[in-house]
Formats: structure tokens, sequence, C-alpha cells
């Protein structure tokens, strides 16, 4: 597997070696024993499976401690714009973010750690993403930022107009507004 990390630190790329043949192909996508040892040495917990239609954009969500999640993001039907916002409070990469095309044809997985909001444009007609988090889901500590929000400056090749939206989502906290993660630089 080909791990390059991004531009903010502790984001990582994901690429696993692909064996097509007449059948189709053949792919690894995750072993604990590589993860741990290559990007973090966290247990995954819960998996998770999310089906959207072209125009949808979720996010930008996290969970504060002690449930904050790490996530390993995936696709596997279509195409969507994968976006993981540092809300670290005094990072180098505070309210920077990354962004990186995610498909089915291009087998790509993101690694969002702990302190990092998380949101996906679906750029195809359907996309199933699925993502393994390191903590539980807790509705009691749950944030959110607003997708549109300027100060991030996101480009979800979606005109904000014509993005499809949840109710709660268009709700969120603007960034500068939104209770976020104090910076622990360990690692």
């Amino acid at each position: 597997m080909k791990i390059t990390e991004t531009e903010i630190k502790g984001v990582f790329i994901l690429e696993p070696k692909v064996f097509p043949d007449e059948r189709g192909n053949f792919s690894v996508t995750f072993t604990a024993k590589d993860f741990c040892e290559q990007i973090d040495n966290i247990e995954f917990v819960q998996d998770n499976q999310s089906v959207s239609k072209h125009g949808v954009i979720r996010g930008l969500h996290y969970q504060l401690p002690p449930f904050a999640q790490a996530k390993l993001v995936r696709v596997v039907v279509g195409r969507v714009l994968d976006v993981a916002v540092d809300i670290r409070k005094g990072s180098p990469t505070f309210g920077k973010h990354v962004a990186v095309e995610l498909s089915s044809d291009n087998h790509r997985q993101l690694y969002i750690p702990e302190g990092f909001a998380h949101g996906f444009s679906v750029l195809s007609e359907q996309a199933v993403l699925q993502y393994k988090c390191n903590n539980y889901y807790a509705p009691t500590h749950e944030g959110s930022i607003a997708f549109d929000d300027p100060q991030l400056g996101i480009d979800w090749g979606i005109a904000a107009n014509e993005a499809i939206v949840s109710a709660k989502d268009r709700q969120a906290s603007k960034f500068n507004e939104a209770q976020l993660f104090s910076y622990n630089p360990v690692k």
C-alpha cells in the first residue's frame, strides 16, 4: 500500500495495490498491523456507511473528547470530494483543510485523525462511502461547522446554492463560533 502524508501533518492518503484480471480486481484495503506501524496506533471500533446522491454535501462533522473520532474513509461506489479541516486551536495548520477525491476507480482512502472536522460532497450520480472510526458515536459530544463558511474557503465542486444539505447541517456553527479542540503536539 502506498501511504502519503498530506500537507497537514497526520492526515494521510492511502492507495492500496489493486490486482486486476479478467474477473475484476482484488485489493487489501486495511490491515491493522501495517496501519498501526506506519500511520497511527489506534483500534477501529465502528464501521459506518453512507449512501448519497449527486450534489449532497455532508459535514463538516466531528466529536469532542472524550468521544473524539479518527476516521479511515473510502468510497466503494462513485466519487466524492472528501474534506478534513484542522480544528485544533494552536496547531500550525489550524483552520486549513485537505480535499481529496476518493472514488471506486482510484481506490484512495483518507485517514483523518482526531481533532479534525470531516465532510464530503458527492460528485457522481450516487456514492457509497464507508469509514472506520476509533470511537463510538456520541450525540452529546457531536459538533458541526458550516460547510460554506467563507473563512474556510472550501471548494466542494458543487455550487452552494445547488448543494443538497440536511437541515441540521444548515444550522451548523460558523468556524469562529464552534467549540474546537486544543492542539497537543505529541506525535
